[in-house]
């Protein structure tokens, strides 16, 4: 590999001859060799869209050369178009306001013009509040709103299968099986109104406050033009911040936006660990729904199969609930005028987006879309259920009932044969009370 010679106010630096980066960029190469991470194509995305509309706004206040000018412009939009994704090397692990990105995006396109008007403490926050909202909206909300449509689609078609109910991983009550998925589709409906709750906050941007939050060296009209322009560009409605210091000094919106999606991965844990459960077996387990075969499941054992889809999604879910504790104690790094946890805190946000973005297309595509029910394990169940007895209680009482379904648990007989042999009601009231069951 050749080189060249780049200086900064440091001194001289080596960089790879064919890269488009500089000294600073090189540097944090130097410096930051932690993690192998580096920032999504979304985030880049983001930060050279904003680039690309300084750049237009700083020449339309004559701030800078129109050549120029037309010049970023053309180079963030290339970059915006994923031509130079392997010139942003930066680890993710970095300085803490993401200068070393910031520099890097700078060095890329062109040279000092292309941060005018700009510091890397209001330039990283708001690519953070852009590629955030731009992949919640394009991608997050579309996804869980097609698990929501798979979900209601199985409540529909199963809605007349019933089923043992199950309180304590106990048997209950007999409910229906589209009652039951009805409950993963409210869950996730929630969660799509939770996520979509966030976005007035996103929405808001730090452009404007530069290194501190009072603008210094920036044009008064700088902000509100920029904004527009990423709002034009992005078909979404960003706003200037109305507060810079809070803007820059915290990063509140991100812990807000990093619960609601913890509280969507905790849904869908507990959609799949149903699942996972009420198709176990497919002998000697619960059996009640059948999952898609996707993929054998043992190295071992020949015909096993195993719930494969529930179990990446659950792995996802984790990562996104540990993203979170990051973000809130990244969250936690305000000090004074700037949190100095940026790129962990955008990282780990960006990257829980895409993981339940991801998570819920693949459950809903190669999982519930294929579910069906086993109806003769559902119907053998109820008939074996000790909780049947509850439905004699408002005839003969409690204490009688229990009493029944104690007899029928040390019997291994079914309640309706020991009610029906205790002789407590006539065969007519027994078969009145439990006809609703569709049992003899």
């Amino acid at each position: 590999m050749k080189y060249r010679k780049e200086k900064d106010s440091l001194g001289t630096v080596t960089v790879p001859e064919d890269a488009y980066y500089g000294a600073s960029t090189q540097r944090a190469i130097n410096n930051f060799p932690i993690s192998g991470l580096r920032f999504s194509r979304s985030f880049i995305f983001s930060l050279a869209m904003i680039k690309k509309c300084a750049a237009m706004v700083n020449g339309e206040l004559g701030l800078l050369d129109e050549k120029i000018s037309k010049s970023i412009v053309a180079s963030a939009q290339e970059i915006m178009e994923g031509k130079f994704d392997t010139q942003f090397p930066v680890d993710v692990f970095q300085t803490g306001s993401g200068t070393s990105t910031n520099m890097n995006m700078n060095e890329v396109i062109a040279n000092d013009h292309v941060n005018l008007g700009q510091s890397s403490n209001d330039v990283i926050p708001s690519a953070l509040h852009i590629s955030a909202l731009t992949r919640i909206k394009g991608r997050l909300v579309p996804a869980l709103l097609r698990l929501k449509k798979s979900l209601l689609h199985k409540t529909s078609e199963m809605g007349d299968v019933k089923k043992i109910g199950r309180t304590h991983l106990q048997d209950a009550v007999p409910i229906f099986l589209g009652q039951e998925f009805s409950g993963y589709a409210r869950q996730v409906a929630l969660g799509i109104k939770r996520i979509e709750a966030v976005e007035d906050r996103l929405a808001e941007l730090a452009l404007g406050g530069t290194a501190v939050g009072n603008g210094l060296n920036t044009h008064p009209d700088f902000a509100k033009k920029v904004v527009a322009l990423i709002s034009k560009y992005s078909n979404l409605n960003f706003t200037e911040a109305e507060n810079h210091f809070e803007a820059q000094g915290a990063q509140d919106a991100a812990v807000e936006t990093s619960g609601a999606l913890k509280t969507i991965a905790v849904s869908l844990v507990k959609i799949c660990n149903d699942i996972r459960w009420l198709a176990s077996g497919p002998r000697c387990g619960l059996g009640e729904i059948s999952i898609p075969s996707v993929q054998p499941g043992s190295s071992i054992m020949p015909g096993k199969i195993n719930p494969v889809i529930p179990e990446a999604v659950i792995q996802a879910a984790v990562q996104v609930m540990g993203n979170d504790t990051t973000i809130m104690i990244g969250g936690q790094a305000g000090n004074f005028e700037l949190n100095v946890m940026l790129p962990v805190i955008a990282y780990n946000l960006l990257q829980s987006i895409d993981l339940l973005s991801s998570g819920a297309d693949v459950l809903a595509e190669k999982c519930i879309d294929g579910i069906g029910a086993n109806r003769g394990n559902c119907a053998g169940n109820i008939e074996k259920s000790l909780a049947l007895a509850t439905y004699l209680v408002p005839h003969i009482g409690y204490d009688r009932a229990a009493a029944i379904a104690n007899k029928a648990h040390e019997t291994g007989k079914t309640i309706i044969q020991v009610a029906s042999e205790e002789e407590i009601l006539s065969e007519k009231e027994l078969k009145k009370i439990f006809n609703g069951l569709k049992i003899d």
